[in-house]
């Protein structure tokens, strides 16, 4: 493979790695679960997810599910009330936020939700905001798709060693 060839290779890896959005695992390392009372409203509020992130959700699907609901679902934890907008039950349910506002998830087992396994992602305009970017910290610690700040300054390095291959 030629120089130039390398370079266009690892250019297009480098820019795909800059490009994707943060990934969060809700509730961290304890997952998506009654056990343990994890507070998912202190979760949510403690992570700045924009347009673009994915949050996913890891739990026993024998015991729990995930449901998208309407803010009235939400707050009432009754399913049976409105029909949830979509409904995941892998136990590892990968879901990209595209749009700003509310996006409200609870378990659909029965008295679950009751017991606090629900979640309102507030995803806010980021111009709208002066809060800190979360730290690589506070992204999911086991997804290894996420770029470090290295590797980001690497891929504009690689843009630009790319340039000047093509130049010569």
């Amino acid at each position: 493979m030629s120089f130039v060839q390398r370079n266009v290779v690892l250019l297009v890896t480098m820019m795909m790695m800059m490009c994707e959005g943060a990934v969060y695992k809700v509730g961290d390392s304890a997952g998506w679960t009654t056990l343990g009372k994890v507070d998912y409203k202190n979760w949510a509020s403690s992570k700045n997810i924009i347009v673009g992130d994915t949050i996913i959700f890891e739990y026993n699907p024998q015991y729990h599910n995930v449901m998208r609901v309407t803010n009235e679902t939400y707050k009432s934890c009754n399913v049976s009330e409105g029909t949830p907008l979509e409904t995941f039950n892998s136990g590892n349910d990968s879901i990209k936020i595209n749009s700003y506002g509310h996006h409200y998830f609870i378990c659909g087992i029965p008295g679950h939700c009751q017991e606090g396994l629900k979640i309102d992602v507030n995803v806010i305009r980021v111009s709208a905001t002066k809060t800190p970017t979360p730290s690589m910290d506070d992204k999911c610690p086991n997804c290894s798709n996420k770029a470090s700040p290295f590797m980001a300054s690497f891929g504009l390095i690689g843009l630009a060693m790319s340039f000047l291959a093509l130049a010569a």
